[in-house]
């Protein structure tokens, strides 16, 4: 095949566009030689707060650093659990773990692919802690549900956000509508830095205070250390290029809720797969997920075409092999285990071209199914 091949993600179409301004922006910060916290971060913070609705924003390493700090600033620690969904990147439940608690694995809806109220309700202990909701690929959990579970039962609510920058939830922004949420920027997210990096939000101040302790070694002052803590700072150079990308975000997301309807038209008789449900208005579409009962070789198929597509995840996270000792059995998760049989990924990004849209549904709809 001649035809250009097309990437699942290609960032360029963003960044080239924004390089001047993230170039003297970077400069500056070279030249003040000041690349740990500092303005740009303290900067960031406010208005990416204002995004997501939250009193405070803490910039962070990375989303697995902020699960696991949000997690530890609200109290979970050896002996709790914490309820994560069986279908999710594994760093949700890593996090856990990372806390010193114990990941319960919830099935998931089978159309949405999200933790519900019910698959939760159905795995708290008296152990249990928390609840971690994910908003995955982009599509808000069902919140309400889940807040009000667990205020009955006396627990607290994380929000993984991870992949839902800008998302809002019946009008509300996600990220600070359980006790804390938290946000990764790893480069391939709808705000993504060039490296990695992750925010926490809340509205608590005790949180707020004892995340910012932890992700500095427990730092209240240059020379007084009140806990035990970790080196998860957001980086000034990372803060900057998102505070450069971040006047975007809304036209960005705009483009992928256009873009995934034009794909759900598009592709409503193509053969061999099924279509995302619609969203909720708010959601923002991090990916677009197909199954595909034959997802393989529509894989093969649409690679002789120079299309890449990829499965997101084909292992559900109860089996993949750093939880081996939870001895979960095929068939405990069956929604989660038949999403990570059949979801696949196709190419989907702001500033893809005609020319790429069509051949991907070109692509797809040719799949003899």
């Amino acid at each position: 095949m001649n035809a250009t091949p097309i990437p699942l993600l290609d960032l360029g179409p963003q960044h080239v566009p924004l390089l001047p301004a993230i170039e003297a922006k970077i400069a500056q910060i070279a030249r003040r030689a000041g690349f740990i916290l500092g303005p740009e971060v303290e900067a960031f913070e406010r208005e990416f707060g204002a995004v997501c609705g939250a009193k405070h924003a803490i910039g962070v390493a990375s989303g697995t650093d902020g699960l696991h700090l949000a997690l530890r600033a609200l109290g979970v620690g050896p002996g709790d659990e914490v309820i994560v969904p069986a279908f999710t990147f594994v760093a949700s439940a890593s996090a856990v773990v990372m806390a010193g608690a114990r990941p319960v694995f919830a099935n998931i809806d089978p159309d949405t692919f999200c933790l519900t109220a019910e698959t939760a309700a159905m795995r708290i202990t008296p152990r249990t802690k928390a609840i971690m909701p994910v908003h995955l690929y982009g599509r808000p959990a069902d919140l309400d549900p889940i807040l009000d579970l667990a205020r009955a039962r006396g627990l607290v609510v994380v929000e993984d956000a991870c992949q839902a920058h800008g998302a809002r939830y019946k009008g509300r922004p996600v990220g600070a509508l359980g006790h804390a949420g938290v946000f990764s920027f790893y480069p391939t997210k709808n705000l993504g830095g060039w490296g990695d990096g992750g925010l926490v939000a809340t509205n608590d101040d005790a949180v707020a205070e004892r995340v910012r302790l932890l992700y500095n070694h427990g730092r209240r002052t240059t020379t007084e250390h009140l806990t035990v803590g970790y080196t998860a700072r957001l980086d000034a150079i990372q803060a900057a290029v998102l505070r450069v990308k971040l006047p975007h975000l809304a036209a960005w997301n705009a483009e992928r809720v256009r873009l995934a309807r034009e794909l759900v038209r598009r592709l409503a008789d193509a053969p061999g797969i099924v279509l995302p449900p619609p969203q909720p208005e708010g959601g923002v579409w991090h990916l677009f997920i197909v199954r595909a009962p034959r997802r393989e070789a529509l894989k093969s198929h649409l690679a002789r075409l120079g299309i890449f597509a990829a499965p997101y995840y084909p292992v559900a996270v109860p089996f993949q092999p750093a939880f081996a000792g939870h001895g979960h059995q095929p068939g405990d998760f069956p929604n989660a285990e038949e999403a990570a049989r059949e979801a696949l990924a196709l190419p989907f990004f702001p500033g893809m071209t005609r020319e790429q849209v069509d051949r991907v549904v070109e692509g797809v709809l040719s799949f003899k199914g």
